[in-house]
């Protein structure tokens, strides 16, 4: 009869006889997957570079309380907890657990979580750092992130960000430079075609306002900002849910209509807001920025008033970016928005941040599905050297530490496998040149270089060989 013992050993080997899996919502990324993630990260890093941010990293989680009540409540809900290990598992708040607050009891379970973007942590960063820092300090981050989303096509679980921030300056200059950055970046990358959505926080608090609703801004915005996903009638449903007055949901209804040029939008929405002033001051940022960039031109995206982009996260105050790929079934690639009191949630009062972010797996889905990462960078192993036995080796290994002194990748075969062998790993491997050095060969002082792309094969001397192949 089995024992309780054997019988788990049993079930311990069935299961790890199971193909293994991964969690939803993450990947693996092959050799060739990483080299085009590597050529998107270096894209996006130069251009941070070129003007004039700086690279920091903060810890892939934070404490709760740094996180929590930041990205509102949906995003909070999104959020990956970290449950605690060991004794403090111990101090579990059970009376809150007894009187139904739930957000308490999960508080007292997890004292940490994954971090749910770069730029709330990078407001901690500030914060802690504030003595150590020259301001208006500018700093980029790539760096991964986590969320509890479902996942779906261009939608993970675990992502990059590519974050770029400007802190300690309320210049509306900074939002020109964000705009000119995604331009750069994504013109760079080669997207053909891009529109940059551009709103502001205020204009949005002046729609609250205009409409009597001014102490539901997060209702409404949260709402407005699901028009591409669930239309015109799913907005107006979803406020009339949540309690806004049906005399402000008609109020708003006309929001959906506006047309035109962005010039005929804001004088259309310069109307609608005469009597906010707050949303008065957001048309003159709108106006003041998009001015600036029709005067300068931009190489490749088109800029888009868009007055119903809220992105629904609860510290913007002004500038408020989007970024999608046309003709590209994908959601938004970048964003980003003015945040003025993000800091203060930690202590610091009055210092005005901006930034943006690009999503580096939604843009590698959109360059995948357009074939537009360079060939140069799929280019597998520049040389593979064949080994024929030991006394060739050794040459081989000689002239390999050679090449590789001239920043040459190369590979010597680890084994005298048979020919056919080494020549199909080197297929597998997408090496593109192969050096055969063999008996005969060693006794003259020459090899045989051949082009796996073409066939070709030439005799070179172990000098020429190093010269010719620093070359191609």
């Amino acid at each position: 009869m089995p024992t309780i013992y054997s019988l788990n050993i049993e079930l311990f080997i069935q299961d790890m006889a199971q193909k293994p899996s991964i969690p939803k919502g993450t990947r693996d990324f092959l050799p060739s997957e990483v080299a085009k993630r590597t050529y998107l990260f270096e894209s996006i890093k130069s251009v941070f570079k070129r003007y004039g941010f700086a690279p920091i990293e903060t810890p892939s989680f934070e404490l709760s309380s740094t996180l929590m009540g930041k990205y509102g409540e949906e995003g909070d809900r999104l959020i990956f907890r970290i449950l605690n290990s060991g004794d403090k598992m111990r101090k579990a708040d059970l009376d809150a657990l007894a009187n139904d607050n739930l957000p308490k009891f999960a508080s007292s379970l997890a004292e940490k979580a994954l971090r749910y973007d770069l730029t709330v942590p990078f407001a901690r960063f500030v914060v802690q750092h504030q003595n150590e820092l020259t301001f208006p300090f500018k700093r980029y981050q790539i760096q991964p992130v986590w969320r509890a989303d479902r996942p779906q096509h261009g939608r993970y679980q675990e992502f990059f960000q590519c974050d770029a921030d400007v802190v300690g300056s309320d210049s509306l200059l900074c939002e020109v430079e964000l705009i000119q950055i995604f331009d750069d970046v994504l013109t760079n990358l080669n997207i053909p075609s891009f529109t940059i959505y551009l709103n502001n926080r205020k204009i949005l608090s002046g729609i609250a306002e205009v409409c009597g609703e001014a102490d539901r801004i997060i209702d409404l915005t949260v709402a407005i900002d699901k028009l591409d996903k669930i239309g015109e009638e799913g907005v107006l449903n979803e406020l009339s849910q949540k309690g806004i007055s049906e005399a402000a949901i008609n109020k708003i209804k006309p929001l959906f209509q506006f047309a035109g040029s962005n010039n005929d939008k804001l004088q259309l929405m310069r109307t609608y807001l005469a009597n906010s002033e707050v949303g008065m001051k957001g048309i003159d940022e709108l106006e003041y920025v998009m001015n600036i960039i029709d005067s300068m031109g931009l190489k490749r995206a088109d800029l888009s008033f868009d007055l119903t982009l809220a992105r629904g996260l609860n510290y913007y105050t002004g500038a408020i970016f989007e970024v999608k790929a046309n003709n590209v079934n994908m959601g938004s690639i970048c964003g980003g928005g003015r945040y003025d009191d993000l800091t203060g949630l930690f202590g610091l009062n009055g210092l005005s941040g901006i930034g943006i972010s690009f999503g580096a797996d939604r843009i590698y889905d959109v360059m995948t599905e357009l074939n537009l990462f360079p060939e140069s960078i799929t280019k597998g192993l520049k040389v593979l050297f064949i080994n024929f036995g030991e006394a060739e080796v050794q040459k081989c290994l000689s002239l390999a530490r050679e090449i590789r002194e001239l920043s040459i990748d190369c590979e010597v075969y680890p084994s005298t496998a048979k020919l056919q062998k080494q020549m199909k790993y080197a297929n597998d491997r997408s090496v593109q040149y192969v050096v055969l050095l063999g008996e005969e060969e060693l006794k003259s002082g020459i090899l045989s270089l051949k082009n796996m792309e073409t066939g070709e094969q030439e005799t070179l001397s172990y000098e020429s060989f190093t010269t010719k192949i620093a070359e191609l």
